[in-house]
């Protein structure tokens, strides 16, 4: 099977503020010079992480996914990320996936971060994503989700990337540092993780970390504290040797275990 080429952009986020950020963004994609397979955005990557859901939602015949449709024609590659959108009367963390060919797929955000009151205003998913990519499987996930592995496990080698879109906050980076490798071994899978950098509009401040993490844990790139854009190449060759050699996935849980008590 052929590698897939995957561009990844850590960027800041202009607050709730769509217009800047579609152009800041779509200066970054048309400066991509290398040819690749998938661009990945952060999560609500046209407004930054507000509950403020009534002034800044939109349909999905809106600008956001207007623009993600047209500029995966034009660069002919997959790109994605998420935007807060409404439908009927409820709104959604919704991660968009535009295809080459101007179709869309989407994953509403399963985990949502009470913390920051985010279950108060957004409403979960129940379903997961896996797109397919030059014979790769790519999952999606969107930042809390990370924390759950059970919906992220990787039954029967499902899929091949995990791939996890945020706004992280820099005082719990350590965290994102340590569960995104453990889902790469547990799952036996690359994992891709994409982060904001920067400061929101109350206060938070992010370092990125963004990064790529091959099956074995081993960290292939990580950037910290500034914008920037990467592309990389997966050998899916290095996915299916592994797989081969350490066969853990065999011996997997076909789902959540549960214990009673005796």
């Amino acid at each position: 099977m052929q590698d897939l080429t995957v561009t990844l952009i850590q960027t800041k986020l202009f607050w709730e503020d769509i217009p800047a950020n579609l152009a800041l963004l779509d200066r970054k994609i048309d400066g991509i010079s290398k040819k690749t397979d998938v661009i990945i955005l952060p999560e609500v990557f046209t407004t930054g992480f507000t509950m403020n859901v009534g002034e800044m939602a939109e349909s999905m015949t809106g600008f956001a996914v207007s623009w993600l449709i047209d500029k995966a024609r034009q660069k002919h590659a997959h790109i994605l990320g998420s935007v807060i959108i409404k439908e009927g009367k409820k709104y959604f963390n919704r991660l968009v996936w535009a295809k080459p060919d101007g179709k869309i797929l989407t994953y509403d955000k399963k985990h949502l971060f009470r913390m920051a009151g985010e279950h108060k205003v957004f409403s979960p998913g129940n379903s997961r994503l896996t797109v397919e990519v030059k014979g790769w499987k790519l999952r999606t996930f969107i930042c809390y989700d990370l924390r759950f592995p059970i919906w992220c496990r990787n039954i029967a080698n499902k899929y091949d990337v995990g791939i996890y879109i945020a706004n992280w906050p820099a005082r719990r980076a350590h965290h994102w540092k340590l569960l995104l490798p453990a889902r790469a071994v547990e799952n036996q899978c690359y994992v891709i993780g994409v982060n904001r950098v920067g400061k929101d509009g109350k206060g938070h401040a992010y370092n990125g970390d963004s990064c790529i993490i091959d099956p074995t844990g081993n960290i292939l790139f990580a950037k910290a504290d500034v914008s920037c854009i990467h592309t990389a190449k997966l050998s899916y060759d290095k996915i299916k040797e592994f797989r081969e050699t350490f066969a853990a996935w065999q011996d997997a849980d076909s789902d959540a275990v549960s214990f009673k008590r005796k």
